[in-house]
């Protein structure tokens, strides 16, 4: 019998359910587990039934033109679950697809634990969520301090466990060669565009653009392009062109490191370099249809989009967003990291109190020990779901 089925759909969570997995094996070696997993999970010692790429979509667009696939997974999958009848049933992230799937599971019948990790925005916007959530989930565990406030009134188990990627990069053991690997020389100006296709396609091009234009006036700058996503190597390296040096998965924090300037889309990766200290400017490039969604029918005005501004209440890291994301604006924000001495003492000022507005607990760990009591039947709510 399946101990617990783990859904990871996109990369951030693939990196999380593999920090996870080491250590619930760690724990209990013992553990039956089978997953939609990414590479990450895919490399540790269990049932991988799907890959996570079959679900990775970016974008409404992108989701509309994909949601007859998507559907045909989602059916699937939920048929799978119900045959195979995990005791746990753990989600990590993708909201719109997995909140469904969680609504869907209990109304056929499903009488596990589902347990979901990283709790979807309801802070930012489609705050009835929670209702559908209470109906659903006995577990939640989220990776910030603030958001276990908005699920007072609910019957949930709520715990907040840290975020992982404060033990990851504390426990991250740097490169001695790194420069010297990747023949890598002078100020380092990263580029991070992302892990999927469509996201590639949009930011990849005017952050290239704007980096090379920096290079021109300033000779000691060289460009680093990070490879978030082994899949996604023969397409940056198509728009890059041969002489550009990349840096492939596995070395991603050493060039964090080395850093003296980043380009990154919004997403995970702005919170890793925070929390490498490196001052970034943030982009997101965003097709006219979907941004009128966002704002016309969804509501959504938030002061910030990047999680490191959300997190600080504060502007931390400029974002261009939309049409305030071209080649110019990019180049004008980076100037004056580069530049302006006070701006950039500021920034990685504030960058130096991201780790204490999000503790230092072990996140992995103890993310573990509650799934694993929720498994086990140990100190854990019996929550009644409606049909």
């Amino acid at each position: 019998m399946v101990d617990l089925f783990i859904l990871a759909a996109e990369a951030s969570a693939d990196a999380h359910g593999a920090r996870l997995i080491k250590e619930l094996l760690e724990k209990r070696p013992d553990l039956n587990i089978s997953a939609v997993a990414g590479p990450n999970m895919r490399a540790l010692p269990i049932n991988t039934v799907a890959p996570m790429e079959q679900f990775q979509v970016m974008g409404f667009y992108d989701v509309l033109m994909a949601l007859p696939r998507l559907v045909r997974h989602f059916f699937r999958l939920r048929d799978l679950l119900l045959q195979l009848n995990p005791k746990a049933i753990l989600c990590i992230d993708y909201p719109g697809f997995n909140l469904r799937l969680e609504k869907s599971l209990r109304k056929k019948g499903y009488k596990g634990q589902l347990i979901h990790y990283i709790c979807p925005t309801v802070w930012a916007w489609r705050k009835k969520r929670i209702l559908s959530m209470n109906q659903s989930l006995n577990l939640l565990l989220t990776i910030f301090p603030f958001e276990k406030k908005y699920f007072k009134k609910s019957n949930i188990q709520v715990e907040y466990v840290g975020h992982p990627l404060i033990h990851a990069i504390s426990n991250y053991a740097p490169s001695g060669n790194f420069r010297e690997q990747y023949q890598l020389s002078g100020k380092i100006l990263g580029l991070f565009p992302g892990s999927r296709k469509s996201e590639i396609e949009k930011n990849f091009p005017l952050q290239l653009k704007a980096a090379q234009k920096l290079c021109q006036l300033d000779p000691e700058l060289q460009i680093a392009i990070s490879i978030a996503s082994q899949e996604r190597e023969a397409q940056i390296w198509s728009m890059a062109g041969l002489k550009a040096v990349f840096i492939p998965p596995q070395h991603t924090y050493d060039l964090m490191r080395h850093c003296h300037l980043a380009f990154a889309k919004s997403g995970t990766v702005t919170l890793e370099l925070a929390l490498h200290k490196v001052p970034t400017v943030v982009t997101y490039a965003i097709r006219p249809l979907d941004r009128l969604i966002i704002q016309k029918i969804f509501k959504v005005n938030l002061p910030f989009y990047c999680i490191v501004n959300i997190i600080a209440s504060k502007s931390v890291f400029p974002e261009l967003f939309g049409p305030r994301f071209t080649v110019d604006g990019l180049r004008q924000a980076a100037d004056v990291l580069l530049n302006n001495a006070a701006v950039r003492f500021t920034c990685q000022n504030e960058c130096s109190q991201m780790q204490k507005l999000l503790g230092t607990q072990p996140a992995s760990q103890l993310a573990a020990e509650h799934i694993l009591n929720h498994i086990f039947n140990q100190n854990r709510k019996n929550i009644p779901h409606s049909p």
